[in-house]
C-alpha cells in the first residue's frame, strides 16, 4: 500500500509584479494557511517518509512551513525542477522513480498540475479544483512506486483551509 498526498502551495503573493513568476513568495494568508494545514496533518499524525516538492519560492516555503509543523527535517526535503509547470507525464515519472521503501508521500506543487495528476490517478472523486494549500490523499493497492497508473488511486479525503477557518 502506497499513499499519495498531493498538495498545492499556498496563496502566493502578488504584490511586486517585478518577480518572476517562480520567485513570487506567500502572501499573509498564504503563511497562515500552511502552517494550519500542516497543523491539520500534525493532529492526525499524518507523517510522510519524504517531501517532493517544486524548488518554486511559494512551493518551498509551503513545503518548510508545512514540514516544520510535522517534524520532518528541512534538509529531507526534495525539490525537483520537473514539478514546476508539469505535465502528467513528468509528475508520473518524478512518483515512478521514488524509493519503494517510502510508503507515504507529499508531492507539494501547482495546478493545472496537480488537478491534471489527480483526474490521471483516481477514476472517480468530485474535486473541480485543488484550491491553494489543499490537500488530496489518495491510496494505491501496489508495493511499488512504478506499478502507478491511470485510474489505479483511490481518493481518500480533500482538506482545505477554508473548511477551519471561521468567518470565511
Amino acid at each position: 500500500m502506497k499513499k499519495l498526498y498531493l498538495i498545492r502551495h499556498a496563496k502566493s503573493s502578488w504584490k511586486d509584479f517585478t518577480l518572476d513568476d517562480f520567485d513570487r513568495p506567500l502572501n499573509k494568508r498564504g503563511k497562515h494557511d500552511s502552517k494550519l494545514m500542516g497543523e491539520l496533518l500534525k493532529s492526525r499524525a499524518i507523517k510522510p517518509n519524504l517531501i517532493i516538492a517544486s524548488p518554486a519560492k511559494r512551493a518551498t516555503i509551503t513545503a518548510n512551513n508545512i514540514a516544520q509543523e510535522i517534524g520532518y527535517a528541512l534538509e529531507n526535503i526534495e525539490y525537483k525542477e520537473s514539478i514546476y509547470e508539469a505535465s502528467v507525464r513528468d509528475l508520473i515519472t518524478v512518483l515512478t522513480s521514488i524509493n519503494d521503501k517510502n510508503s507515504t508521500i507529499f508531492l507539494i506543487g501547482h495546478n493545472p498540475s496537480l488537478n491534471s495528476l489527480l483526474d490521471y490517478l483516481v477514476k472517480h472523486h468530485d474535486i473541480e479544483n485543488i484550491v491553494t494549500t489543499g490537500i488530496v490523499e489518495i491510496d494505491f493497492d501496489i508495493e511499488h512506486w512504478n506499478e502507478i497508473a491511470e485510474n489505479s488511486g483511490e481518493f481518500v479525503l480533500f482538506e482545505f483551509p477554508k473548511k477551519y477557518i471561521l468567518g470565511e
